[in-house]
């Protein structure tokens, strides 16, 4: 029987605890395949890849913005010595050389707007690669304004991840899609606008002619007649059920309000979604968490909370987000922030994809320049003090997910430090790096068991 060289630690729950046989071969009698066809023996743990916030804008140099010149050729300072196609690619080979069962990105995977040209000239050239193994979650520079550049409207991610329709020359059948953040529609911080009116930065209003998307494929159900994007699906990986989600409410019809007409349907979605799953094991994840590592809640993360509701009612285990720049694992929590180690729900933040760095917040917060001062939606000062477990700003990573049949194991491994002017702007790293320099954080939770229970 063949082999491969990789080990994997093969689990099983014995009563309430978890434990692990170590130094089992990982074998794969059923094929003499390579990744990424064969990803492993049938019966072996498969793992998920989780990483988000990812890609540089291609060939230019920003108009305006926050971040101004946080493209691929003239990165932000202090990265004067890593560019952020280094980063981009350092994440992409550190994935390859996971060979996971599946990649969950979660959001924000191609700066600032998703263009789908700006897909085509950067996150294609690296994470197209394994592209069929990607499981998207959108982010908010799919949809909104950013950076002094005008969104679309989540077109050009549908475009890229689904396919788009041609004309009977084989050309793509394109749209322009208006502003979706009109002036006016402009998110304030200081304190958060409501959750139905935030668009981070305006737009240059420049209309962007994108490809029409399909209608079904690998980002979820794209609706043409109204443009209006639904994103969220669910799917099983061995014994686990995951659920993708879209959290980019803001400019929907009904906002981010739980009786808007396209949140509501999110939430109808996800409750039946859960009630028809009976799965030992599930993780939900999308872009905007509601517990942030860098004091930067967004009117969509506050939202989110509805998704942990029904998350945390049904019995969930794991919560995955990007946006925040910076890896970090939390105890686990109820829906409202407050510690269950019995049935709480762990979140993992992992947005170190490849673009730009944010510093770890786990003391008082302190204002700043876009940023809500809110490290959870209850206003809690010292939340992060109080909840986080380990953190890090200074690395661009991706987290291994193995995914047993009761319970799970997490690896988050550095793939590339950022430049040395950083650790003293980013904050503290817990734990301490490697003694070569990187930096990783591993662990095992059990699951709830099967969620289909409901309350």
């Amino acid at each position: 029987m063949k082999t491969t060289q990789a080990r994997f630690r093969a689990a099983v729950l014995v009563g309430s605890v978890l434990a692990f046989a170590v130094g089992v071969p990982a074998q794969n009698p059923k094929s003499n395949n390579t990744w990424p066809y064969a990803t492993g023996d049938i019966f072996a743990a498969p793992v998920l890849a989780v990483v988000g916030d990812v890609s540089c804008q291609p060939g230019e140099t920003e108009p305006s913005g926050e971040k101004a010149g946080e493209s691929c050729t003239t990165a932000k300072s202090p990265y004067v010595s890593t560019s952020l196609w280094q980063s981009q690619e350092a994440t992409a080979n550190q994935i390859e050389a996971l060979h996971p069962a599946a990649v969950a990105l979660l959001g924000d995977l191609q700066y600032q707007v998703g263009q789908y040209s700006d897909f085509e000239g950067s996150f294609d050239l690296t994470y197209g690669a394994f592209k069929f193994l990607q499981r998207p979650a959108p982010g908010n520079h799919e949809f909104y304004d950013e950076h002094g550049a005008t969104g679309v409207a989540g077109y050009g991610y549908f475009s890229y991840f689904n396919g788009f329709q041609i004309d009977t020359t084989g050309a793509p059948l394109t749209t322009t899609i208006t502003d979706p953040c009109p002036p006016g529609l402009i998110w304030t911080p200081n304190p958060p606008a409501a959750p139905s009116s935030p668009c981070n930065y305006p737009g240059v209003t420049t209309p962007n002619p994108q490809p029409i998307p399909r209608a079904d494929g690998q980002a979820g159900h794209f609706e043409e007649a109204s443009g209006v994007a639904d994103g969220w699906y669910s799917y099983n990986l061995g014994t686990w059920h995951l659920i993708s989600l879209n959290i980019e409410c803001s400019t929907q019809p009904g906002g981010c309000s739980t009786s808007g007409p396209w949140f509501a349907a999110e939430l109808a979605w996800l409750k039946k979604d859960l009630e028809e799953n009976p799965s030992a094991c599930t993780a939900a994840y999308w872009h905007q968490p509601t517990f942030s590592a860098t004091n930067s809640i967004t009117p969509e993360g506050i939202a989110s909370q509805a998704f942990w509701q029904l998350l945390y009612q049904y019995g969930a285990d794991l919560v995955l987000n990007g946006h925040d720049h910076l890896y970090a694992r939390y105890q686990p929590l109820d829906p409202n922030g407050t510690p269950d180690p019995r049935w709480g729900i762990r979140e993992f933040i992992v947005g170190t994809g490849g673009e730009t760095l944010d510093p770890i917040v786990n003391a008082t917060v302190a204002s700043g320049a876009n940023e809500t001062s809110q490290e959870d939606p209850t206003g809690n000062v010292n939340f992060n003090a109080q909840n986080l477990q380990a953190y890090s700003g200074d690395y661009w990573g991706v987290m291994g997910l193995t995914l047993y049949p009761n319970g799970y194991a997490w690896d988050y491994e550095s793939a590339l430090a950022g430049p040395s002017g950083l650790v003293a702007i980013n904050g503290p790293t817990f734990p301490a790096p490697n003694a070569n320099g990187g930096y990783s954080d591993k662990g095992l939770g059990s699951c709830h068991g099967p969620h289909n229970w409901g309350w």
